[in-house]
Formats: structure tokens, sequence, C-alpha cells
């Protein structure tokens, strides 16, 4: 089922020529600018964005799911489709995985991603549903799970986030992220101080069984599935969390976990300003977690989100954050997305690195707020597709990866090897 290294040079060899062109255009405009295009293609080279192993099939809304052709049936097949996203994208080198979802043999798992070439990032815990058929986890979480007032659901949530860091650390990932669908739909259902330090009661218990050199993430998230309030609903109860937590516990940031129009730059800022910056899942939306493809609805606010990290340098670089896409694929084939999305993450880290940091530096201090928006416009207004699709030449990828996976004729290949799925009910995942 592999795309083989031929489909690719055959993709690439009409496009090359071209392509070399369009770099050199784009490196004689950049050096006008004292910027020197391989110095920036080799950082973009080094830039990175792990896949969630879910984000392989096909999403669905509250209310229905509808089955896309050659659905991967296991955590086998999605590591299969995510091999395909690297080959041809060269951006996407690891796997983030989901337990119990993709529980499998530690050594199985290992043996298939040597083989696909792939790694395994950070550990993604559930218990924001039922598992019937997992004896490890017979109680509900209808009322909760890390927050629970019964103290039992609160322990078997705990052991089930500690079975997930040990199938994470027989892997080679260093990280857990929880995401807590905890919360209340009615005003008095829940007493929203009791539940908040139930939640850090059951977080402790993780974190002090946690690996010496692992890191825990709490996710944040306005609201979904309860409406009326969440445990952890917004940046400032996910940093009080992980100041609680202490020194392994950082802040992901999810882009649509906020309402419209909130600033994330702005969040972004102050979490690296706390040092307690974990990481992100990216994606992009209209009204709410949408899950779109990332850069497909507000490409700008991606660029300013990367804006921000580029210019926080060393401070950064301390707290190596972990870059994760997490999407939900309605109407596109889910391979197609994330290889863009992968993209568009890469084009806004290349636009910020294109930034003149003096220049905005000066015109902040003068308060010259034309020039200062000016300058961001002058980066995120440069194309740098030669750029990008010559990093994934000279790795081994695709010049234009989405071409050469249609032509390729994977997805009709696997949708002869794999069984339709069913419809089922409503479902974001």
């Amino acid at each position: 089922m592999r795309i083989t290294t031929d489909v690719i040079e055959a993709s690439n060899q009409r496009l090359r020529a071209d392509l070399e062109r369009d770099y050199e255009s784009l490196g004689e405009r950049l050096d006008r600018r004292g910027i020197a295009i391989d110095e920036i293609a080799r950082k973009v080279s080094a830039f990175t964005v792990a896949v969630p192993s879910w984000g392989v099939g096909t999403g669905g809304t509250r209310f229905a799911r509808f089955p896309g052709l050659g659905e991967p049936r296991g955590i086998f097949e999605k590591l299969d489709d995510c091999a395909v996203i690297q080959d041809l994208g060269r951006a996407t080198p690891a796997v983030s995985l989901h337990i119990p979802w993709d529980k499998a043999d530690p050594k199985d798992l290992r043996d298939k991603a040597s083989e696909l070439g792939l790694s395994f990032d950070a550990m993604n815990s559930n218990t924001f549903q039922d598992h019937p058929d997992d004896p490890r986890q017979p109680l509900s979480y209808k009322y909760g799970s890390l927050s629970h007032v019964d103290q039992a659901v609160r322990a078997q949530a705990v052991e089930h986030n500690l079975e997930t860091v040990e199938i994470g650390e027989a892997i080679g990932s260093k990280a857990l992220t929880v995401w807590l669908a905890d919360g209340s739909n009615f005003a008095g259902q829940s007493d929203l101080g009791r539940a908040f330090d139930r939640y850090i009661g059951a977080m402790k218990d993780i974190t002090a069984k946690l690996p010496s050199d692992w890191r825990i993430f709490s996710e944040h998230k306005m609201y979904e599935p309860a409406f009326y309030s969440t445990v952890i609903q917004d940046w400032g109860s996910s940093y009080l969390a992980a100041m609680e937590l202490g020194e392994k516990a950082f802040c992901l940031v999810d882009l649509g976990h906020h309402a419209p129009n909130v600033n994330i730059e702005q969040i972004v800022s102050r979490l690296i300003r706390a040092g307690k910056l974990g990481g992100f899942h990216f994606n992009d939306s209209k009204y709410g977690d949408d899950d779109l493809d990332a850069g497909s609805i507000d490409p700008f606010r991606l660029f300013l989100v990367f804006n921000e990290l580029v210019g926080a340098g060393a401070a950064l670089d301390a707290l190596r954050p972990s870059y994760m896409i997490d999407q939900s694929h309605n109407v596109t084939d889910p391979i197609e997305s994330l290889i863009r999305s992968a993209n568009e993450i890469r084009r806004a880290y290349a636009q910020a690195l294109l930034v003149d940091r003096e220049a905005l530096g000066g015109f902040q201090e003068a308060n010259d707020a034309m020039m200062a928006s000016e300058t961001l416009k002058v980066a995120f207004r440069t194309d740098v597709e030669p750029l990008l699709a010559r990093v994934r030449a000279e790795d081994g990828g695709a010049i234009d990866p989405i071409a050469a996976y249609r032509s390729s004729g994977y997805r009709g290949r696997v949708a002869e090897a794999r069984p339709a799925a069913r419809a089922t009910g409503g479902g974001i995942v």
C-alpha cells in the first residue's frame, strides 16, 4: 500500500524546473531584504508537527458521521495512513496516540512505527466517554472523571491515565495530554470550586507517578460537551493547575478551544512568559471547536501565533513545546487535509521567520502603529510556497503532495482492502 519513491519522483519531475525558477526568484527578493533563503529553508526543514492517529479517520458532528472510503480499522492501518502523510509532506514524522482507541502491544507498535519511519509524540488519555469493553474502566464518566464526586470514578480515571503513560513510555513517548470533558449543563448542578479541587487532587496523583523525563499537558476548552461550565475552561484555569502540579506540568493550547475572536496569540505570549507553554493542537474554526484544517479560515491568526513563538527566541527554546495537529475531517479525505494542514503550519512558521524583528521593535517603541502593523504584513504577504515545496522535495517528499497522492491511487487501493465502515450516530470523533 505504500506510495513508492517512483510515484513521488514522477510527480516531481514535471514540476522541478518551474520550482527552481520560483525558488531562485523568491531568494532574490528575500536577499534584497537581507534574508538568506537557504537559512530559512534549513529552519523550516527542521520544524515538524505530529499528526493525530484519530485524524486519519472520518470525523463527524454531534448529529451524525458519514464514513469515508478505506477508513483504517485499527491503529496499524492508521499508522499506514500516517506514513503516507509523512512520505509526501515530510513534515510529520511523529504520531500522537489515543488510549484506549489505539491500545496494542507496545512492541508491535514500535516495530510498525520503525518499519514506516515514524515515531510517537504525546499520548492522549480518554475519560470523555465510557469504555464498556475495557475491564479497567467499568464505571461511567457521564458525570465527570478526574473531578467526579465519586472517589472510585476519580481513581479509575487516574489509573487510566497512568496506563496511558505506561504504554507511552514503552513506545518512546515523553508526554501525556489530558483533555477533560468534565463540567455541568445547569447552574447549580456542580460546585464549581470543589470540582476544580477534585481535579487538582486527581492530577497530582497522576503527576506524582510520571517518569522523571515526562511532562503532563492540561488542555483547556471553553465549552462542549458541557455547556454551562467546564472544569478547565480557559488558559487561566490551565495555568493555575500547572502551577499547582509543579515543574512537570504545562498548558496546551488548542486553537479551537476559545470563544470567537479571543486573542490566542496573547495567551501564547503570557504562557511563554510564565514558562508554562507546553504545546499546541493546531486547527482552525469559524464559530467554535470546528476542528477545520489549519489555516483554512484565518491564516493570519496562525501567523500571529507563530510571530509570538519566533519572537520569544531563547525563552521558547527552553520550553520545547510540542506541536500537533488536531482535526476532524467530515467532507475531505483526511490524508489530504492533514498534508495541507502540516504545510500551512510550516507556512506560518516560515512567514514569521521573515519578520524584521529589529524594525518591529523600533516601531513599537516609537508607538508607530501603522509601520509596526505593516512590518508584520510584509512578512505575511510573502508567498513562501516555493520555499516550502523546495524543502519537501529536498527531504524526499512531493513538490505537490496532494496531486502526487491522488495520482498514486492510494485511497482506491485501501478502499478495496478495507471493508466499508458503517455509518454511526452522533460523535465528534
